[in-house]
């Protein structure tokens, strides 16, 4: 039997992680956010983002994504905070 997971969501939305990449968004949609983690640094035990680089993408498959938007931030909460921001934005209006 496959083994089954639980997929994070923020927002009603998936979030996946894949190394320091970071997808974000369904992908029956029309956009996605793509979030690439530049650089860590250790807070007490844990590693902690502090550069973060986001993408609003068309989802048109796998290595076809168009970047509409792009930005940097220092941590991963400003970053999703943002990108919500955007992708809300870009599905309605889009």
């Amino acid at each position: 039997m496959a083994e089954t997971k639980d997929i994070f969501t923020y927002k009603g939305k998936p979030m996946v992680r894949r190394g320091d990449t970071i997808y974000y968004g369904d992908l029956n949609e029309k956009y996605i956010i793509i979030f690439t983690i530049k650089s860590k640094k250790k807070v007490g035990d844990l590693e902690v983002a502090d550069s973060v680089t986001i993408d609003l993408c068309t989802n048109r498959g796998a290595g076809k994504e168009k970047v509409i938007k792009k930005a940097n931030r220092e941590s991963l909460y400003e970053a999703i905070d943002i990108a919500e921001f955007w992708l809300e934005d870009a599905i309605e209006n889009g």
